[in-house]
């Protein structure tokens, strides 16, 4: 038996146990070849792609084959994936708790020939890791908060921070970073304006900071929604990182960027309800459960409503329940793909229609070795 439609062509789904993520590599592909293209840089200098979402190491080995080397993440364990397949610039984008960074001490020395970095984003951080890192060097981006108001420091207060920090020990200061996800507007137009906004910001905080120091210092910017305005910026990292399998949010609420969802999750009727009504065997211990309903979309179903969802069960509202039978498989693309993939601890990779050696979701334990 064969699930198909004009994306995804899935043959003996009968073989494939419900729910499974499946994935389509050469779909991703196409999504790292798209972003490299926005950058418009023959040597992929402008991206420094999010691990966060993909979580294991293909998808990081198909970047590395396309010439990008500089990656960013938001745990050790991402780290420790990232420096076991040879990535050579590894940006953490999290604050180090004392605990962290002894560990993120050790990952540094496994790891000789990866350059590994991390934030800050106050001063008793700053001089924590000055005290682990003692004797060797950390590199450190400033980390600014523009109106996200999760972490970082508000410029007005950052070249102070930036100067006391300048003058620890094993501190090297190699840039200001900036997540800009409060940016969501679904005109582009009004996307670019606000993103040009926190260059603006950014740029001018980095020129009076070179002031104090004997080097250019980089940027990190931007998520998905706006690192293509970001792109061309001179010194400056995008870091995009849902652009590896995309999803049905971003899909609909951003159509012009050149991305497919690569991910979907298999799915099989476990019950008919009633006339109108379905059980599929798709609870939030298998999908994302942050967004609202239906946290799903599915391709291949014209008219249905997602009407409720428990730990393994999401019941469906169709016309009519007589046109299905109890073990049909669905295709459900995520809302939210990226805690979706830490749900799993494979991914099943499709190819023609074939399925193929899974992907090890290596990086959603919270400790791999360090």
């Amino acid at each position: 038996m064969a699930i198909t439609n004009n994306t995804y062509l899935i043959n003996s789904v009968e073989e494939i146990d419900s729910p499974a993520l499946l994935v389509f590599p050469e779909i991703v592909q196409q999504n790292i070849r798209n972003a490299v293209k926005i950058t418009q840089m023959t040597d992929c200098n402008a991206l420094r792609p999010h691990v966060k979402t993909v979580k294991s190491a293909e998808p990081i080995e198909m970047c590395m084959a396309q010439g990008i080397y500089k990656f960013k993440c938001s745990t050790i364990a991402e780290a420790e994936m990232l420096g076991n397949v040879g990535a050579k610039d590894v940006l953490l984008s999290y604050q180090l708790s004392r605990p962290k960074a002894l560990r993120f001490k050790e990952l540094s020395k496994k790891f000789p020939s990866t350059i590994f970095s991390s934030l800050v984003d106050n001063h008793q951080s700053a001089q924590i890791l000055s005290e682990v890192f003692e004797n060797r060097s950390i590199p450190i981006y400033i980390d600014i908060n523009i109106g996200m108001d999760r972490t970082g420091i508000k410029p007005a207060h950052a070249l102070a921070l930036f100067k006391h920090a300048n003058r620890l020990s094993s501190i090297e200061i190699v840039g200001f970073h900036c997540y800009d996800g409060h940016i969501s507007s679904t005109d582009p137009i009004a996307r670019k304006a606000s993103a040009e906004e926190v260059f603006s910001q950014l740029n001018d905080l980095r020129a009076k900071a070179e002031r104090h120091i004997d080097k250019s210092l980089s940027l990190v910017l931007g998520g998905s929604p706006t690192f293509t305005f970001y792109a061309n910026k001179t010194n400056v990292d995008c870091s995009p990182g849902t652009i590896f399998l995309w999803d049905s949010g971003y899909g609909n609420t951003y159509p012009e960027l050149p991305f497919k969802p690569a991910a979907v999750v298999l799915s099989r009727i476990i019950s008919i309800v009633d006339e109108r009504k379905l059980c599929l065997d798709l609870g939030y211990k298998a999908v994302a459960s942050d967004p609202p309903l239906p946290r799903i979309t599915f391709p291949n179903i014209k008219d249905y409503e997602v009407v409720g969802q428990y730990e393994e069960h999401m019941i469906v509202e169709v016309p009519y329940t007589s046109k299905y039978k109890i073990g049909d498989p669905w295709l459900a693309v995520p809302i939210h793909i990226c805690p979706t993939v830490n749900l799993y601890e494979e991914l099943i990779p499709i190819i023609d229609g074939a399925q193929q050696k899974p992907w090890k979701v290596i990086a959603r334990d919270r400790k791999i070795t360090i």
